[in-house]
């Protein structure tokens, strides 16, 4: 009489692996960001201190607008690939000699002063040059619980400022609170955010000047025309009254 047959497996072979969602295998590293239910790469960004853009290429998103709870993101530089806020020119003087130099080209024009921009790169760390980003009267403080920045009141219209030199990495309305929203870049260490605006004068990847006017206040997801504005330092918000000038 023949043996019984040897038992197989029930289990098939060709069963397809657990999906991990996108960088799993980053979890708790340093330099790292688990994805939170309610999270926005918007909201990830400003608290990190990062742009928007940085972070979607960092991290080679198709689409910025669809993270996933559990996605794990880059939310520091790659090594090798320290973020350098584009410098801004500035134009040069540049002198007309008194008489022409021995051997120089006879009825050479001189270089006009727009055609030679000397790059003046923004200022390191905390070495920043800083200007309130609008005139009115603070309506509210700094408050580390109820408060991230400082409410400045005024007319609907009236100027919004740059704080300091930088670079436009986001305009638009879409972190919940903040209404039509502009967020600058000064450095590797400092972002400014600028809220509840009627009018934005920006775009995004736009080099601005300290003092230039980028929006026009107003009342957008708020209550009453004001300008509520952010310092964030490495994405952490600080008290933009430790580093505006007394008034």
């Amino acid at each position: 009489m023949s043996s019984p047959a040897a038992a197989t497996s029930s289990v098939p072979t060709d069963a397809p692996a657990l999906s991990q969602p996108p960088g799993f295998e980053n979890a708790g590293k340093p330099g790292y960001y688990t994805v939170k239910p309610g999270d926005t790469l918007l909201r990830i960004s400003l608290e990190h201190g990062q742009s928007t853009q940085d972070l979607t290429r960092w991290n080679q998103l198709d689409n910025p607008n669809r993270i996933e709870v559990g996605q794990v993101l880059r939310i520091i530089p790659p090594a090798g690939g320290e973020v350098v806020v584009k410098p801004i020119a500035r134009p040069q003087v540049v002198a007309t000699p008194a008489a022409s130099a021995p051997g120089a080209a006879v009825g050479a024009p001189a270089v006009p002063a727009s055609a030679a921009p000397v790059a003046k790169p923004l200022a390191p760390e905390d070495d920043l040059n800083w200007i309130w980003p609008a005139n009115g009267v603070v309506l509210a403080g700094f408050d580390d619980v109820k408060n991230k920045g400082v409410d400045i009141g005024g007319k609907a219209g009236d100027a919004v400022l740059a704080a300091a030199d930088g670079r436009v990495v986001y305009v638009g309305a879409g972190l919940r609170g903040y209404g039509n929203l502009i967020i600058l870049k000064h450095n590797n260490v400092f972002l400014t955010a600028y809220a509840h605006n009627q009018t934005l004068l920006v775009k995004e990847d736009q080099s601005v000047l300290k003092g230039q006017k980028i929006a026009e206040m107003g009342s957008s997801d708020a209550d009453r025309v004001k300008l509520h504005f952010e310092v964030r330092r490495q994405g952490k918000p600080v008290d933009p009254a430790k580093y505006l000038p007394a008034r």
